[in-house]
């Protein structure tokens, strides 16, 4: 089995918003991923300029294009938070995920949280499995769905319900376990 420090953990955070509660979620499993002793390295889509995906394969225009490719293609897992936007993944997300393929994607190992304004529900961490499960990645099967997300975290952004930061510890958990199994 590969030795936990070589494990390389990427997050993708999927919203543009400012006072992301998406972002503050993703950070909060960094924090658990890399209190395991993994290497984690977060990409912001609010930081980064990438074209919409037209299918080709020329971005020569977007350095971003290739950073995305090339940290992602070098990390051993995933962690894709996205808001859900109408029962589904935030645009900016799947584009991201859209203008990498097969290279980059395929024997990933991938945990995936949604976060709603509504109530909890996998709508979004379900098109995420789809989308991930198509370029050959491996989604593990914990997973963290945030409902009502303007009164579940606190001025610090951390999660007051007790039993969804015990949930967020095991994902944690099961993200670098899975990775390690399944990359060494």
């Amino acid at each position: 089995m590969r030795d936990i420090q070589m494990t390389k953990i990427v997050g993708i955070g999927g919203s543009l918003r400012t006072s992301s509660y998406s972002m503050m979620a993703l950070h909060l499993a960094a924090q658990r991923v890399q209190s395991l002793g993994t290497t984690i390295e977060m990409l912001d889509l609010r930081e980064m300029t990438l074209p919409f995906c037209d299918g080709g394969k020329d971005y020569a225009n977007y350095p971003d294009v290739t950073r995305l490719k090339k940290t992602v293609k070098e990390a051993d897992g995933l962690i894709l938070a996205t808001p859900e936007y109408h029962g589904s993944v935030s645009g900016v997300l799947k584009n991201a995920l859209d203008l990498m393929g097969f290279e980059e994607l395929s024997g990933k190992v991938a945990g995936c949280i949604s976060v709603l304004g509504g109530q909890s529900n996998s709508n979004a961490l379900n098109e995420l499995r789809l989308i991930m499960r198509w370029v050959h990645a491996w989604v593990i099967p914990e997973q963290i769905a945030i409902g009502q997300a303007w009164q579940a975290f606190d001025s610090e952004g951390k999660l007051l319900d007790e039993k969804l930061a015990e949930r967020l510890d095991e994902f944690a958990k099961s993200l670098v376990e899975n990775t390690q199994r399944l990359t060494s």
